[in-house]
């Protein structure tokens, strides 16, 4: 493997500071680093794509915009559509509410810049309302557009449960992918029993117990190894 340094520029087009800075006082806890991240971030029964844009819908879920936006440049450069991010973003709303959609408006005009698309921009204050609104102009199907039209009538409606129910249907990302994204929220945010909850609804919809385990990994990438303690508990023995 490259040094840390070039690992990173590599990923990034730049060396973030954060980088530099753990190079600089200590180059072996750098390549330690890294070397961890190559490995939970390689391709395994979850693509790298996968990985990425999991981590974008993780970190808007739980507020925290630095790491959401350094992973959509990964998640864009691994293949990620527009309208595959929007899903990830608005599965969000369902642990991190209307901020959660505002902070991933970032994401989102991020991933326009990287693919060169203009588009009109919402304010960051927008309500949730008017962000589902202007993320169902991306809509390029008609299964899609219903889609769309189902989440604004449950937000009109003010029901909350069919809302968190429309949301996690499948549509340009698959039912099974936002469960996995749902585990992995409450995995960063170390809730252990909706951690075990969401990882056996996973399990009732096919969802791998690799896959689960890969989750983990780039867990605790983000989140640290907390939030691996507490994937664990709800992984399977093998």
């Amino acid at each position: 493997m490259a040094t840390g340094l070039e690992y990173f520029k590599k990923v990034y087009d730049v060396v973030p500071g954060w980088v530099q800075k753990m190079h600089d006082y200590n180059p072996a806890m750098l390549d330690h680093y890294t070397a961890l991240r190559g490995a939970a971030m390689a391709p395994g029964v979850l693509s790298v794509k996968e990985k990425d844009i999991l981590l974008v819908g993780m970190n808007a879920a739980r507020h925290y915009a630095r790491s959401m936006v350094y992973h959509t440049k990964g998640a864009i450069d691994g293949g990620a559509t527009l309208e595959e991010l929007i899903e990830y973003l608005l599965v969000a709303f369902n642990y991190g509410g209307e901020e959660a959609l505002q902070i991933g408006l970032q994401s989102f005009e991020y991933a326009l810049e990287l693919t060169n698309i203009s588009a009109d921009k919402i304010s960051h204050e927008a309500p949730a309302i008017d962000i589902v609104r202007y993320y169902s102009t991306f809509a390029s199907k008609d299964k899609s557009k219903t889609y769309f039209e189902k989440l604004l009538s449950c937000f009109e409606a003010k029901d909350e449960n069919a809302l968190k129910h429309a949301l996690l249907d499948g549509n340009v990302v698959s039912t099974q992918m936002k469960y996995i994204l749902m585990t992995g929220i409450y995995t960063t945010v170390l809730k252990n029993a909706e951690t075990d909850y969401w990882a056996k609804q996973s399990r009732e919809i096919g969802v791998e117990e690799a896959q689960l385990a890969e989750l983990g990994y780039i867990c605790l990438l983000t989140a640290g190894i907390p939030s691996w303690f507490e994937i664990s508990d709800a992984l399977i023995q093998k």
